[in-house]
This record gives structure tokens, sequence and C-alpha cells, in this order.
């Protein structure tokens, strides 16, 4: 065997292990995505969910000073405060 043709045995053998690689990226590049678009949606969820929580905590702290105002007044009346 010449030098040319294990010059050109040798491309060939590169370009098999390029294209080995490339579709190994491709699968690993598809596992990164799927695993990043898991991790976009819990945050997402999350998200409304803090927003949701949020709205809940004002409106049950709404309910405590309006509670607190009430119990004031009842005490009032009955002459315990």
């Amino acid at each position: 065997m010449n030098k040319e043709d294990k010059i050109i045995k040798k491309l060939i053998e590169h370009d098999e292990r390029f294209d080995e690689i490339e579709e190994k990226m491709m699968t690993e590049f598809g596992k990164v995505n799927k695993t990043l678009d898991g991790i976009v949606n819990i945050v997402e969820r999350l998200d409304q969910e803090r927003i949701f929580t949020n709205k809940w905590i004002k409106r049950i702290e709404a309910e405590v000073v309006q509670h607190s105002k009430d119990i004031k007044k009842i005490k009032q009346k009955l002459k315990i405060a």
C-alpha cells in the first residue's frame, strides 16, 4: 500500500468517525433539549403557583385584619378589652 492509499484510507476513517461523532452529538443534544424543556415547564408551573400563592396570602392577610377589627369590637361590647 503506497502513501497515497494510506492517506485516503485515513481520510475515509476520519470521515466515518466524524459521522459517528455528529450522530452522537445530535442524540445528546436531543436529550439536553428534552431535559431543558422539562425544567422550563417546572419553572413555569412554579411561577404560576407563586402568583396564586401570593394572591391567596394577600386575601388571608386581609381577612386577618378584618377579624382583628371584629374581635376588637366584640371585646369592647363585652367590656373585656
